[in-house]
């Protein structure tokens, strides 16, 4: 989903710069979209990424990319599992758009958008702790777009449902849990990345310019039934 974002903002002209911690994830992307996009090499959770991005002078856009997930049932989570979700979904993201926020604070102008989930609108079996940080998440997007507004600072995000990624492509080639997760989205078909930087896309413009603390939820309809 990030790399598709990536791509997308590059077509439409900005600026990206685009990380990663493997340089091989970042190489194509560049070969690419040479001109638009700039790669770092970094672990965003690290004291050294937030010092490099503290160093830029203009930010417009932050799409806070970051998460992961270890499903468990409830009785079963162990203490590290809990720690490490919530150390990246939450604590990082909003290390992040913290550092991010400073520099559009001072410019007087940015757009911060939070890679959510559907997740963070309802509750599911066995991903407790994920569930969790995306409610997290979608309570952090509302307080910072209210604090932010006016300093011209836009705060939003997007949620989507099940997207077709490495990340989700064992689980829905699995036949009983694709049959079962295509029943809870009206659309009846699986999200792609190109629907999230779609979304993204639009938040990002100027075709959002009155959109703030709004969760757009990418999800094919799984939140409305």
């Amino acid at each position: 989903m990030g790399r598709a974002s990536a791509a997308l903002l590059a077509e439409a002209g900005a600026h990206v710069i685009a990380v990663a911690r493997t340089a091989s994830d970042l190489d194509s992307l560049q070969a690419e979209y040479p001109q638009h996009i700039q790669c770092w090499v970094e672990d965003v959770s690290s004291d050294g990424f937030m010092q490099r991005l503290s160093t830029l002078e203009q930010l417009d856009i932050l799409v806070n990319n970051v998460g992961t997930n270890k499903p468990q049932p409830f009785t079963e989570v162990d203490s590290q599992t809990l720690d490490n979700i919530l150390a990246l979904n939450v604590r990082t993201a909003f290390l992040v758009a913290q550092a991010a926020a400073s520099i559009m604070v001072k410019q007087g102008a940015g757009s911060i958008i939070h890679l959510s989930s559907q997740m963070g609108h309802i509750g599911a079996a066995n991903r407790t702790v994920y569930c969790m940080s995306k409610h997290a998440i979608e309570g952090l997007n509302k307080a910072m777009a209210v604090e932010l507004a006016p300093h011209n600072v836009r705060v939003n995000a997007v949620a989507p449902t099940y997207i077709e990624t490495p990340l989700t492509q064992p689980m829905l080639a699995e036949a009983a849990f694709k049959a079962e997760v295509l029943g809870n989205i009206p659309l009846n078909r699986i999200g792609k990345v190109q629907d999230v930087a779609a979304a993204v896309l639009y938040l990002a413009s100027g075709a959002s310019n009155m959109v703030t603390g709004e969760s757009l939820k990418v999800d094919g309809g799984w939140t409305a039934v």
